[in-house]
């Protein structure tokens, strides 16, 4: 089973700390080194950088860190910084610099102030599967998972220069678009196809790549798309992800050929399952939605990762998901990170400084 990555990247100024509009050049010139692997994105402070399909997790390790290096490289010949983080520290003009093209004109057109907040970055995990009907059956069984998943990839504290109180703000920024957030429980093909042709006939979405649920079969590849984590602050952040996202969807397909149904939440509970992961991450409470009562975040981890056991296993991915746990139960999560750098760090400014190091940084605690 197949693991790869997109990552987003936002581009600072070193010594002013603030965004700057220079991500085609940085593209121009990291393509260099990662060919169509790197692009631009919405907006001229982004860059995405995409990894290969990997069987092995070492190997998706290798490139992500190499992918993160490149572009730091190709952004410091410019004079430039780079942090991955799910939204700026600092203060940035709004609306955004656009990225040139029709989509994106096209988008701005129709969404109009949506876009105003999409400087935002993510990290999106695509996991080979065969076909849609088996994505579709997945998803529905990832569903519960969103909450914990949110907050153990929680990384985006800030917005506009100022602590918003929750550890996902982009959650929360993603969250006001026609078709985002938790995806509804899908009974078939048939099911899925009427509500795409729905939204696009009446607008919602533009197209099929429109889709912005937290899980979507992907539009342009034989994988399923999980889309909810925010851009992380390490490549090993990142790895932790990889593998318990795996092992998720190996556990689906596995309960899927055993007959065993996908647990359906409430709709309502699992999205004020989502806003609680998003505003509190790791360091506060979670929603358990079997018993509709709170519980702390890390025991929500935890005991995914406890049913994650045998599919983590299987893939060889035990020790490196317990080693990564293990340093965001000490170091905390992303957004921990960032506010313990604003505290220690003197502000804004220390967060970016924090974040730039972070970039190439050998492990969560750096």
């Amino acid at each position: 089973m197949t693991v790869g990555a997109e990552e987003e990247y936002l581009l600072v100024d070193p010594v002013t700390r603030e965004l700057r509009p220079e991500a085609p050049k940085v593209v121009a010139e990291a393509a260099v080194e990662l060919g169509d692997r790197v692009t631009t994105e919405i907006t001229g402070y982004q860059v995405e950088v995409r990894t290969d399909p990997h069987s092995g997790l070492g190997r998706f390790a290798e490139q992500v860190r190499s992918m993160r290096a490149a572009v730091v490289r190709a952004a410091a010949r410019h004079g430039l910084g780079v942090i991955s983080s799910g939204t700026p520290v600092l203060p940035q003009p709004l609306p955004p610099p656009l990225t040139e093209g029709d989509r994106y004109a096209r988008s701005a057109a129709e969404f109009g102030a949506l876009d105003d907040e999409q400087s935002i970055c993510a990290c999106h995990l695509h996991i080979g599967i065969p076909d849609l009907e088996t994505a579709l059956q997945v998803s529905n069984h990832l569903r519960p998972r969103l909450p914990a998943l949110i907050a153990l990839a929680a990384n985006s504290p800030f917005w506009q220069g100022r602590d918003t109180g929750y550890t996902s703000w982009r959650t929360l920024a993603w969250a006001r678009w026609p078709a985002a957030g938790p995806p509804p429980y899908l009974t078939s093909r048939t099911h899925f196809e009427g509500l795409v042709s729905g939204l696009t006939a009446t607008g919602g979405i533009m197209d099929r790549g429109g889709l912005y649920w937290d899980i979507r079969p992907s539009h342009h590849a034989p994988t399923i798309e999980i889309r909810v984590a925010d851009a992380m602050a390490t490549a090993q952040d990142t790895v932790l992800l990889a593998a318990v996202v795996r092992a998720l969807v190996d556990t689906a397909l596995t309960d899927i050929e055993a007959g065993r149904p996908a647990f359906r939440p409430d709709p309502e509970m699992l999205r004020a399952a989502c806003w609680r992961a998003a505003r509190d991450g790791l360091g506060g409470q979670a929603v358990d939605l079997r018993g509709h009562r709170l519980v702390p975040a890390t025991t929500l981890v935890e005991e995914l990762l406890a049913d994650l056991r045998p599919a983590l296993r299987r893939h060889g991915d035990l020790e490196t998901a317990g080693a990564g746990w293990s340093v965001l139960r000490t170091a905390g999560g992303g957004a921990d990170r960032q506010r313990a750098a604003h505290r220690d760090r003197g502000g804004p400014a220390g967060v970016v400084d924090y974040l730039m190091h972070a970039m190439t940084a050998p492990d969560a605690g750096s």
